[in-house]
């Protein structure tokens, strides 16, 4: 079985920025011209299609992503999504005890499957002419997996295995999970994507068996090819393979809504396994579903503005005017079915107090509502975004991931193409007004990582 990766709460500056810059454009006028210039169809079961040609190399990626993610669980199943993917991998009765993954690597291919709140992916790297094949076996498993007791007992513990080593022995990564069930009081974005400890332990065949029923049809998924392929030679291996499986009554995600929130909340953690010390603040903030005013390209700029390397705001003035610090940013996460959020980062130099470090920051932030921002750097952020576009389109990967991501979290193809042109039109009163709207400590959550002395 492939290594599996798990996407965590906030999909991390690194993701987002993904998502950022190979959408990103020289000017806007190009913007017009398409950046991934794909073609999309809908098969007669509801399996959208997109098509993205990339003649750098002779391969092709395919990339399933169904609508359905750890945000979907049932009250007191969190890990069953995750679970669920790592069983996708123990075969079917055509393809049984793993040997999907066996084929691929013998067919000199690569793949591996994700997991985050709102969508599961799964994909297969392979020579153009080896499309048909991969085609073939995801179809397979998407209609006829089948599992046995022993096995979904198996890959419970084996994701509670993964939980130990990526949180149990991380204190970061058990103050953010800290930290996002702060953040949001009631939504499951406060439930991690890897499970709690005893709810992993409870999960059975049957739970796995419904979830993937309910869930995993062609109607609620998204096939996105991308590579040395033209739409009209996928569409007809879509049709064959995809095709004949038939539609589910999948539901509408049942989503609770997050309540009023009226109190900054702070979490701690002091662990002698920390080297470098840490404080993150983090706001409630609109994602592209949830936005209803345009916000959220303006939080794209706001953030690249403070934290888009070393010429942002925040390094230029912690790093390295202050000397307060060994790094600083921000990052925003907008690909969220749900409300998302917006946050700060400081790691203070070694002979820095943390509480100073934090006062420091908190500075720049109360700076930026009072003082706002200009023009000159809301245009040299968009620059920057623009500027990295030059490799968009030299991965085959690249295309799958941005569009994946985006149609699974409720937009659409002309959405992401529209990207470039929505970012040019922010202006410096639009990030202004955002802010206001999102860096209310109301709605904020601090997070402090420390360095226990072992003496």
């Amino acid at each position: 079985m492939p290594r599996i990766r798990l996407l965590p709460a906030s999909v991390t500056a690194v993701a987002v920025a993904l998502a950022v810059v190979v959408l990103s454009i020289a000017a806007p006028q190009a913007a017009r011209a398409r950046i991934f210039d794909p073609t999309t169809f809908t098969l007669d079961n509801g399996l959208q299609v997109v098509v993205v040609t990339n003649r750098r190399a002779p391969i092709v990626t395919q990339m399933l992503w169904y609508k359905v993610g750890s945000a979907d669980e049932p009250r007191g199943k969190s890990g069953l999504a995750h679970v669920l993917e790592h069983l996708m991998f123990k075969g079917t009765e055509q393809y049984p005890d793993g040997q999907f993954s066996e084929i691929v690597a013998r067919n000199g291919g690569r793949e591996n499957a994700f997991t985050s709140y709102d969508y599961t992916g799964y994909y297969q790297s392979v020579a153009r002419d080896r499309l048909e094949l991969i085609m073939k076996l995801e179809a397979d498993r998407m209609e006829n997996l089948a599992l046995t007791p022993e096995q979904v007992r198996t890959e419970s513990m084996v994701v509670l295995e993964e939980r130990h080593q990526r949180v149990g022995n991380d204190p970061a990564s058990k103050l953010s999970e800290m930290t996002s069930a702060s953040l949001y009081l009631h939504h499951p974005y406060g439930t991690p994507i890897i499970g709690w400890e005893n709810e992993l332990k409870s999960i059975t065949l049957e739970d796995a068996k419904a979830y993937y029923e309910r869930w995993y049809a062609p109607n609620n998924a998204v096939l996105i090819v991308a590579g040395d392929v033209t739409a009209d030679e996928v569409r007809p291996l879509a049709e064959k393979y995809y095709g004949p499986i038939p539609r589910a009554d999948t539901p509408a995600r049942q989503r609770v809504q997050e309540p009023e929130q009226s109190a900054p909340r702070r979490v701690e953690l002091e662990s002698a396994q920390v080297g470098q010390p840490q404080v993150a603040i983090r706001y409630l903030a609109p994602s592209y579903r949830t936005d209803e005013d345009g916000s959220a390209y303006a939080l794209e700029v706001l953030s690249e503005v403070l934290g888009g390397g070393p010429t942002s705001r925040l390094y230029r003035a912690l790093v390295v005017e202050q000397a307060v610090a060994a790094s600083a940013g921000s990052w925003y996460s907008p690909e969220r079915w749900d409300t998302t959020n917006f946050g700060f980062y400081i790691t203070p130099r070694q002979d820095i107090d943390i509480d100073k470090a934090e006062d420091a920051l908190r500075a720049e932030i109360e700076a930026l509502l009072k003082d706002g921002v200009n023009a000159e750097e809301i245009e040299d952020a968009k620059q920057r975004l623009r500027a990295n576009a030059v490799y968009a389109r030299d991965s085959v990967f690249n295309a799958p991931r941005i569009f994946g991501r985006a149609l699974t979290t409720g937009q659409s193809v002309a959405d992401v193409e529209a990207w470039p042109e929505r970012i040019a039109e922010v202006t410096p009163e639009d990030v202004e007004k955002a802010a206001r709207q999102v860096l209310r400590p109301d709605h904020s959550v601090t997070s402090v990582l420390k360095s226990k002395p072992t003496s």
